[in-house]
């Protein structure tokens, strides 16, 4: 574009004029928070460029200093906060040296951010419309018309239904996928050349969160928006971006196209992340999850040289820990670098060192048997509607039967609102059944609340919770608070008894002895939830609830927690019900899969069958929405339309039918009239799917997932495939 071009084109207000290279510049940045004490290096040393339409990538321990990059990008570090070295230059302006009013200027116009958490973002008594329409209202100045029009318009294009309705609504009367669309749309209202999202889809459905990647790749290509990418999720990252950069404790390590750094990764630290997720070809038991050793080092503690160096397999003294060490090219990739000195000594496809291959465990007799459970709940209908003094039945849980033997892990999945929780209510006594069956050995529980429930029966069926942060109290130790639950389930004559049992739980769980005299804060996430399963296992447990127990944990850290519950359960032979959202994590560990809709199991068969056609429409839907992180995976493209609908109000016959994709197949209205019987396959009939299709048609589906067989050295290797 010629400069003649540039100064005839007018500028909209809060937009610089257009600018042929990259639109964000990042060199040599260095970001500290400054305390009383000391100050706090956060980012050091980092640099990264991203250019017109494409998107980058940040992926990284917490910690690690992606957030800060970006905050630092928007030039909001708080009081606290300072750039200390470097510069950021936007469309080739030095964001540093601008001021407070130019800032505010681009600020939501130019750049925008989406948090992780959408209701942050929106003001829950504000209606969205003029929500959206403040946007072009204060940075363009336009009209009260045009404002509204372009809201519509932009609401239209995140595809959400009813557009003019959602525009009436308050934000709590929108799910929350329907929440985070309208913050994407909230920023996208100004057309922004850089768009900034930190997690954007950690707190959604996995199907949701499907729809809402698609949704970004689709309107960054429409309005030509270039975007930073922060997330954990390696396999989001493939879908979504074009280029990635890794972060360790405050550094870039290693950054590249997706192609260079998911294939030919040249980083320690990169390759330690891959192993510590679980790829398709994982088996619990021949070839566990390879968690990274040690800890995250503290801001204040980082060691010399490699700030990766204590925790590296490839450590040389002498060499790794003396002197800074800088990004090192790769040659002939494209802009791919690396911050390791012994990059090009490294094998990098040696296959994985076996640690040990662990026997299979061998399912015993039924713990836990669930026959037609249902769970109602009456809401009075004035409290919702206003007014009406009726009542109202929520189905939580509709005619639930499955059983789970000794040392079997079944995993249950769905979305939101299907009911996994109000089934692991029910089963922990929080909630009574309203009617059917629940017999933990020989004893029916379904009947008897908590308060009401024996000692051994209570201690029998435990649970470890999703955030370990808020399930200990912080004012005792730990070693007290896993006493205490010995004390309640009279576990041991005497304090000193309990002491030592307590010592030999932290032993099971793999943490040092002396973290008995430590308080919660002085521990780490994954510590934290290790002392959750501790405590889990004080009295005599039969069956561990785990209710999403990794999604808190940062990937390294899920690796260590899931093998750890592995391995207690070997040892123990305790039965684990896993309820999780994650099907990576479902397909590595569990020996049986209970898929859940609208409090009804749609699924239920071995781990190998649910993952294999035939499928349920929905575990089809749900099987195409998980992100993988293996470029050589092929992936059929399905994206659910709509939200689970209410309990409140299910619709008539199948609960899936308003968003199946294969009701077209059923003749007549059989999926709106009817409830499907459950169909049984596989050659004891234990592979069990609730659907009005025929079963030559479910028998004829294909594969949602192919993926590359797995070759004896340890590899994914590219001939074969093995089918999903």
């Amino acid at each position: 574009m010629s400069s003649t071009d540039a100064e005839a084109r007018p500028v909209r207000k809060g937009h610089l004029p257009d600018y042929d290279g990259p639109i964000l510049e990042i060199e040599k940045l260095s970001i500290s928070f400054f305390t009383r004490l000391r100050e706090i290096p956060a980012v050091m040393d980092f640099s990264c460029t991203v250019r017109p339409g494409e998107a980058m990538g940040l992926v990284g321990e917490s910690g690690c200093g992606k957030s800060t990059v970006a905050l630092g990008v928007m030039q909001d570090l708080g009081v606290n906060g300072r750039i200390v070295g470097g510069n950021i230059k936007f469309k080739g302006r030095d964001l540093n040296s601008m001021s407070p009013e130019e800032l505010r200027d681009i600020r939501g116009s130019e750049i925008a951010m989406i948090y992780q958490e959408p209701m942050a973002s929106l003001n829950p008594a504000i209606k969205i419309a003029r929500q959206l329409m403040e946007v072009p209202k204060i940075h363009e100045g336009v009209g009260e018309k045009e404002a509204y029009a372009r809201a519509l318009e932009v609401v239209t294009d995140v595809k959400l239904p009813d557009p003019e309705r959602i525009l009436k609504s308050y934000p709590h009367q929108l799910s929350g996928g329907q929440q985070q669309r309208i913050v994407i749309a909230m920023a996208l209202m100004a057309n922004p050349s850089l768009l900034i999202l930190d997690e954007p889809t950690t707190a959604l459905d996995v199907t949701v969160e499907a729809a809402v990647v698609e949704l970004v790749k689709d309107l960054g290509k429409k309005y030509g928006t270039s975007m930073l990418f922060i997330s954990h999720n390696l396999g989001l990252v493939l879908e979504t971006c074009d280029r990635i950069c890794v972060m360790y404790s405050g550094e870039a390590v290693e950054t590249g196209s997706i192609g260079d750094v998911f294939d030919k990764m040249r980083h320690p630290y990169t390759q330690a992340l891959f192993r510590s997720i679980p790829l398709p070809g994982a088996d619990k038991n021949a070839r566990p999850l390879k968690a990274i050793p040690g800890n995250f080092p503290l801001p204040h503690e980082r060691p010399d040289g490699c700030n990766f160096g204590p925790r590296c397999d490839y450590f040389e003294k002498g060499k790794c820990d003396s002197g800074d060490i800088p990004m090192d090219l790769v040659p002939d990739d494209e802009r791919h670098e690396s911050r390791c000195l012994r990059w090009k000594e490294i094998d990098w496809d040696a296959p994985i060192v076996e640690e040990g291959r662990a026997e299979p465990t061998i399912p015993g007799e039924t713990v836990l048997k669930v026959g037609n459970l249902r769970k109602y709940y009456q809401v009075a209908a004035n409290a919702l509607f206003g007014g009406s003094g009726e009542t109202r039945v929520v189905k939580a849980n509709e005619t639930l039967s499955f059983e789970v033997r000794e040392s079997e892990t079944l995993a249950i999945v769905g979305e939101s609102g299907c009911g996994k929780s109000t089934l692991a209510k029910v089963l922990m006594g929080l909630e009574t059944a309203t009617d059917g069956d629940v017999t933990l050995g020989d004893k029916s529980v379904e009947a008897i609340s908590i308060e009401d429930r024996d000692t051994e029966t209570v201690g029998a069926i435990q649970m470890v919770f999703q955030n370990p942060f808020d399930t200990l109290n912080p004012s005792m130790t730990v070693g007290s608070q896993i006493m205490r639950a010995l004390e309640i389930f009279k576990q041991g004559g005497s304090p000193a008894e309990r002491r030592d049992m307590m010592l030999r739980l932290l032993d099971l769980v793999k943490l040092p002895r002396e973290f008995a005299d430590r308080m919660p804060r002085q521990l780490s996430g994954g510590q934290k939830q290790r002392v959750g399963i501790a405590r889990a296992f004080a009295g005599g447990v039969k069956v561990v609830v785990a209710d999403e127990p990794v999604s808190a944990l940062d990937v390294s850290v899920q690796a260590a927690v899931t093998d750890l519950l592995m391995e207690i359960q070997r040892k123990e032979k305790t039965t684990l019900l896993f309820i999780s959202h994650d099907l990576s994590i479902v397909r590595y560990l569990s020996d049986r899969v209970m898929v859940m809709y609208l409090g009804h199991v749609v699924e239920i068969g071995e781990t190998a069958d649910v993952f294999s056609p035939p499928y349920h429409p929905y575990t089809e839907a749900l099987l195409s929405a998980v992100p993988i992180a293996d470029t050589s995976v092929e992936k059929k493209h399905i994206v659910l339309e709509g939200d689970v609908p209410s309990a409140l109000n299910p619709p008539p016959g199948c609960p899936f039918q308003t968003r199946c994709r294969w009701k077209s197949e059923v003749p007549g209205n059989l999926c709106e009239t009817e409830v499907p019987e459950m169909k049984s396959f596989g050659p004891e009939d234990s592979h069990k799917i609730k659907c009005h299709l025929t079963r030559e048609k479910l028998e004829s589906m294909e594969p949602v997932i192919q993926i590359p067989a797995a070759d004896p050295g340890g590899s994914a290797a590219n001939a074969g495939a093995e089918t999903v």
